[in-house]
């Protein structure tokens, strides 16, 4: 079986020859590089990793880049665009030329970030991914998912993933109270939802039973070819092992077809990562 992460950051350290822009702090002191990222995935069974470029770098891909180009099969890449520089729009139309690239992600979930889709600055933007084939990936929060939805309407043919299930802050039933939000969304055939870093959003340990009512509720909605399994490695509370097998062994009604789907062959399929 295909085990694909549906997304890790990797990045470097803030320096004055590479600094950050004062958005946040990393999910670690040190981070994470291509070469650790590649022993982790080795120990763990992890055959596959989109990498997903953070948002306290600030809109760079130039490490993502370089690690996908080392090891296509190993790496490809969900790069970050700054939808409201001058050019943005003059980039979309080569974005999948860029050897290792599949697609765009963008983080609107925070104040500072929410603003460029709430006040539909960035509505350029989802016809043009439709248009030259370009998937995105959005962290949203549940409060804002009805702007995904008159998304997906208007844009049938774009492809759209729901990071986190939509999940921002918050544990148990406090992260999940809003769920149904999303879950409304499945009835659009073009987005998925990523169950990643779901661990992060639990007071529970492994095996998280408290997250496998939510799981099961996800699971109903989108079915398990629009659930994408991830781990958002660098804030994950349990082992890189324990992430997948949370998935592989701890739930029981998941079918071996299913874990197929859910584990990497859904995710690849989705954003054209040829197998």
């Amino acid at each position: 079986m295909l085990i694909a992460d549906a997304q890790v950051h990797i990045w470097g350290a803030n320096t004055p020859q590479r600094p950050w822009p004062a958005r946040q702090k990393a999910h670690r002191e040190v981070p994470i590089s291509a070469g650790e990222l590649l022993r982790e995935m080795d120990a763990a069974g992890v055959h596959r990793v989109v990498i997903v470029p953070p948002s306290w770098e600030g809109d760079r891909n130039d490490l993502a880049l370089a690690a996908a180009g080392a090891n296509p099969e190993r790496f490809a890449v969900m790069g970050r665009l700054d939808a409201e520089a001058p050019h943005a729009r003059g980039q979309v139309a080569g974005w999948r030329k860029q050897p290792g690239m599949l697609g765009m992600r963008f983080t609107f979930h925070r104040p500072g970030l929410v603003e460029p889709l709430a006040e539909g600055r960035v509505d350029w933007l989802w016809g043009e991914a439709e248009k030259h084939g370009v998937p995105v990936m959005v962290l949203v929060p549940h409060s804002l998912a009805h702007l995904i939805d008159r998304v997906a309407e208007r844009h049938p043919g774009l492809k759209l993933v729901m990071d986190h299930c939509g999940l921002v802050a918050g544990k148990d039933e406090e992260a999940f109270r809003d769920l149904d939000k999303l879950l409304a969304l499945a009835k659009r055939p073009n987005i998925a939802a990523k169950a990643s870093c779901l661990p992060a959003f639990s007071s529970d340990t492994y095996p998280y039973r408290k997250l496998h009512p939510y799981i099961r509720r996800v699971y109903d909605a989108f079915g398990p070819r629009r659930v994408f399994w991830g781990t958002d490695l660098s804030r994950l509370p349990c082992s890189y092992r324990e992430g997948i097998t949370l998935y592989t062994e701890e739930i029981p009604w998941l079918t071996t077809q299913d874990k197929e789907w859910i584990m990497g062959r859904g995710v690849c399929e989705w954003l054209g990562w040829k197998r």
